[in-house]
């Protein structure tokens, strides 16, 4: 149980990193163009809100390793849960990794 536990939070951690490992470049570009325009805002920033919004689903998820059902720390919708956070978090690696390949840094 507590080998689950330790695994299951050091692939959120894992999980919330590689975004940053992976695009630390492009979001720096993102970040230092800042400016308050909805195109700006939904181009740049949707992969990496899709991805934020994906690990909150899987918060619950990953506390509740090793609970009984019957807990009250045992999210009712556990599945529900888990199934949004993968896909919010995949959808948000993929328009992420579009977002990198169009960004250029300045040279």
């Amino acid at each position: 149980m507590l080998s689950e536990r330790r695994a299951g939070i050091v692939g959120f951690v894992v999980a919330a990193a590689l975004p940053v490992a992976l695009w630390h470049r492009p979001l720096t570009v993102i970040a230092s163009d800042f400016r308050l325009e909805a195109e700006y805002l939904l181009t740049g920033w949707t992969g990496y809100s899709l991805i934020g919004l994906g690990l909150v689903f899987m918060l619950p998820v990953v506390l509740s390793i090793g609970r009984r059902p019957d807990s009250r720390l045992y999210p009712r919708g556990r599945n529900a849960y888990a199934a949004w956070g993968v896909c919010l978090y995949l959808l948000g690696l993929i328009l992420a990794s579009q977002v990198a390949a169009v960004v250029r840094p300045p040279q």
